[in-house]
């Protein structure tokens, strides 16, 4: 055999190859999708309820998170208007309740806004306008209402979800589920002992000003958290995603507008 022949052999059987990898690659993606989807809605869930202090993984595993979920209502918020949104209004804004994700709308300019220097505390450039929030009624009316949160801490930004009583002036619970924190450091945040200073922890003053923040050293007062040791960044970041979705260009509108319903 030519060694011209020996060449073609090998790039023929390493085309072969190349398709048949492309080809299970692709099949593996397709038959996986469904899978990632449900095991994404399953985290997403669980740190809705970790946030809400429903969720106990000592007590609690995968397997509970449908049930406990299940007393939760998933309801847009028209930010900017501070209202809920009505299912018949989300058709005309091209809004599929089923598959609308907030985090990828928010590059999508029919859907969100670039922030200014003065308006984005958070440091999170652009604000989606429409987002889901997570309500839970009781008897007597709103029992809770869970909100996401989102800022830039030492390394890149943080999300996750923000957990209020009924009187949407009283902290329920905090739960971070993506970051980029330093171990040990920043990504204390995600520390059971450091999220249990939150729950009880007044949100307004009385002027309607968000009082919660993140201080240096420890909190002593009704509206003051622990700062985090060593981490000043992550500390002042998470502060400034607090204020900055608590307050006039967040939900902040929306939650003084809560009635109960």
């Amino acid at each position: 055999m030519s060694s011209k022949d020996s060449v073609k052999q090998t790039l023929l059987v390493a085309l072969c190859l190349c398709v048949v990898c492309s080809i299970l690659v692709s099949t593996a993606a397709v038959v996986l999708k469904p899978m990632q989807d449900a095991n994404k809605a399953i985290d997403r869930n669980k740190n809705i309820l970790i946030a809400a202090g429903l969720f106990d993984p000592a007590i609690h595993s995968n397997e509970d998170v449908e049930s406990l979920f299940a007393q939760f209502t998933p309801r847009f918020v028209d930010i900017d208007e501070g209202r809920f949104l009505s299912n018949d209004e989300l058709v005309p804004l091209g809004i599929n309740s089923a598959t609308f994700d907030p985090r990828k709308a928010v590059t999508d300019s029919r859907y969100s806004r670039s922030l200014t220097a003065e308006e984005d505390l958070a440091n999170i450039k652009r604000r989606v306008r429409y987002q889901i929030v997570y309500t839970v009624q009781a008897a007597d009316g709103l029992d809770k209402v869970v909100v996401p949160v989102s800022g830039y801490g030492l390394w890149g930004i943080l999300y996750g979800f923000l957990a209020l009583e009924g009187d949407a002036d009283t902290v329920a619970g905090i739960g971070f589920y993506e970051l980029k924190e330093t171990p040990g450091l920043g990504a204390e945040v995600t520390n059971p002992d450091w999220r249990s200073l939150w729950p009880g922890k007044r949100i307004y003053a009385d002027d309607g000003s968000v009082a919660l923040a993140v201080v240096r050293g420890r909190g002593t007062g009704e509206s003051e958290i622990d700062g985090i040791a060593g981490s000043t960044l992550t500390s002042r970041g998470v502060e400034n995603l607090i204020r900055y979705w608590l307050g006039d260009d967040g939900f902040g509108p929306f939650l003084k507008n809560l009635d109960g319903s």
